[in-house]
């Protein structure tokens, strides 16, 4: 395990568990989403994907997601490792709801200086509504690569429960 991918919905616990593995096995830990957004109302990185190809190209790393749409072959192309956080809705969405609460309560800055608000819970675009819409979706598309051809012999790793993930952790 060089090159892991922790993949899931929002909320299962991606960055935590992703942070973890980079600590233990001293590998350096990415968070997509710092990568993605570079500045104020959500805008995007334009060298997101050359910044990405770049990191990939090196022989030892972890990031926090399976992936955007325009890097997400690119990285399971040269990941060795997807760690599946694969957790039911009734885990994800009291984590979520709770994260994305104290982050508007807080006015906590996150990627790219940006902060969840108030009105951001009406959009269907907010983290929990998203979690909850796309759940099945994202379930199956992480399903379908794990047995992609294309993407052997990457080891994939699910947990179903986080007490699994966490025993899995410490024995790393």
């Amino acid at each position: 395990m060089e090159r892991i991918l922790v993949a899931g919905i929002s909320g299962a616990g991606k960055t935590t568990m992703a942070r973890a593995l980079s600590a233990r096995l001293r590998l350096p830990f990415h968070e997509m989403d710092s990568l993605h957004f570079a500045g104020p109302d959500w805008a995007t990185n334009p060298d997101f994907h050359q910044q990405i190809a770049k990191i990939a190209s090196t022989p030892g790393w972890v990031f926090d997601s399976f992936g955007y749409p325009e890097v997400r072959d690119l990285l399971w192309t040269r990941a060795d490792t997807v760690v599946w956080l694969d957790y039911s809705r009734a885990v994800i969405m009291p984590r979520i709801l709770r994260r994305s609460l104290l982050r508007t309560l807080r006015r906590e800055r996150i990627f790219g200086g940006n902060v969840e608000t108030w009105s951001d819970w009406l959009s269907r675009e907010h983290p929990a509504r998203w979690a909850w819409s796309q759940h099945a979706a994202r379930r199956a598309e992480i399903g379908r690569r794990a047995r992609d051809p294309r993407f052997e012999p990457l080891q994939v790793i699910r947990f179903a429960s986080p007490r699994k993930a966490d025993e899995w952790l410490r024995s790393r």
